[in-house]
Parts: structure tokens; C-alpha cells; sequence
């Protein structure tokens, strides 16, 4: 029981510097295009229009995996910016995905540098998988939300699993 106890304690310690305290979490800065990665539909979405309308960037890709029928997704993509938001459906729909999408669009309008939004426990991760396509300046912005207890244990859990595809995975 006790080690049992401390394997958790230190497996969750050596999450902080990944999951919750990501070094790779970068400030908001110019760029050519801003991206929103898919996920819990947060609000990053709106973030990331903001920073684009303060001047920031001229276009924000927003992924959207959840289909056309997703009311969140439509009132996001629907909506009337001073800034060009496109929005797009991953494949896969996952962050590699999303990632593919970027470096193909990075290629038709010649953008080298992109900021990515996404939430505190992705960071490194998106980090890791987008910079395997992009290989422009990439920043990753952490968008943070409240999350549970409960969210932040199933977040160590998936995010640990994620990395672990992605590490087996070549290339972009």
C-alpha cells in the first residue's frame, strides 16, 4: 500500500513540468497565423480570435473535429471577425491531424511562424507533435481553464498515453 502511494506521488510529481507547469507554454507574440487546436471547447476558441483582432495575427485556423452538427463549433465558425478565421476539420482528427493541416496551409500562404492555442496539460505535447510538421517559429500558447481534480488525474493518464503514440510515430 505505502508503495503503491509513493509510485502515484511520484509519478504525479514528475508530471508538474509537464502537464501542469509546462516549460513550453510560450507568451502571445506576432505571428502569421494562429491556431486553435480542438478539445474541450474551453473558449480558447474566442482567445485566439482576440489575440489575431489586437493585432496579432492575420488568420486564426480553427480545428474542428466534432462535425457539423456541433452547435459550439458553428457558433465559432459562423461568426463575423475582423480577422480571417477559417475553420477546418482535422484528418485525423487528432493533434497530428491538426498539425498536418498547419504545415499544408503553411506552405500554400508561406508563413514561418505560428502561435497554437491549446490548454495547460497539451502544451508539451502539441509542442512536441506540431513541431514534427511545422518547422516554421512555432509558440505554443497555453489557454488555461479550471480543471478538476478529477480532469488533471484523467489528463496525466491521457496526455502520458498520447506522448507514448506519438513517440512511436515517424515523422509528421
Amino acid at each position: 500500500m505505502l508503495w503503491g502511494l509513493l509510485v502515484v506521488l511520484l509519478i504525479g510529481a514528475a508530471g508538474l513540468p509537464v502537464y501542469v507547469y509546462p516549460v513550453a507554454a510560450d507568451k502571445p507574440h506576432r505571428s502569421d497565423v494562429i491556431m486553435v487546436l480542438g478539445g474541450r471547447q474551453d473558449g480558447r476558441e474566442r482567445y485566439a480570435i482576440s489575440l489575431a483582432e489586437k493585432g496579432l495575427a492575420p488568420t486564426v485556423l480553427i480545428s474542428n473535429p466534432y462535425g457539423t452538427d456541433d452547435a459550439y463549433a458553428n457558433s465559432i465558425c459562423d461568426g463575423t471577425y475582423s480577422v480571417r478565421v477559417v475553420c477546418f476539420a482535422p484528418s485525423p482528427t487528432t493533434t497530428r491531424g491538426e498539425a498536418r493541416y498547419l504545415r499544408a496551409q503553411a506552405a500554400i500562404h508561406h508563413w514561418r511562424s505560428a502561435m497554437v492555442v491549446t490548454f495547460t496539460p497539451h502544451v508539451a505535447r502539441a509542442e512536441y507533435i506540431v513541431g514534427r510538421c511545422f518547422t516554421g517559429d512555432l509558440r505554443v500558447i497555453d489557454y488555461s481553464p479550471h480543471l478538476s481534480p478529477y480532469y488533471w488525474g484523467y489528463m496525466y493518464l491521457y496526455q502520458t498515453a498520447g506522448f507514448v503514440r506519438a513517440f512511436a510515430q515517424d515523422g509528421c
